[in-house]
């Protein structure tokens, strides 16, 4: 399972700080992901890290902006949002796959959480 947590309401070029906690064997083995879902549209892939922490892959929106880390011993990826924009507003979810290194296909991924609310203000 996989909680994610942090979420809320900022004004434009404030930061947030999300959370997912993952409950399971396979963590330090998973790669991690975070991605977003707006009304309308499909969900768009945000950062991955791999199971090691050692590769991330990034978003073009959320290159610069935005910081996808790991503590194993937590079992507990975060992901630093810093210069928000109101276009940043979504549903953010977590997700882990089996694979070794950073992936940006929804396909890959296993588990999902059930998402954090991020609203940004203009």
């Amino acid at each position: 399972q996989l909680q994610a947590s942090g979420g809320g309401l900022v004004q434009a070029g404030g930061s947030l700080r999300l959370s997912c906690v993952a409950s399971g064997p396979t963590f330090r083995r998973d790669t991690m992901g975070w991605f977003r879902q707006t009304p309308g549209k499909e969900r768009e892939f945000v950062v991955s890290i791999s199971w090691s922490g050692g590769s991330t892959a990034y978003a073009d929106f959320a290159k610069g902006r935005f910081t996808m880390s790991r503590d194993d011993a937590k079992a507990t990826v975060y992901l630093q949002m810093n210069s928000l924009k109101p276009e940043d507003t979504a549903i953010y979810v977590c997700a882990a796959g089996g694979g070794y290194l950073p992936t940006t296909k929804i396909y890959d991924y296993n588990y999902w959480g059930q998402g954090t609310q991020v609203t940004v203000s203009s």
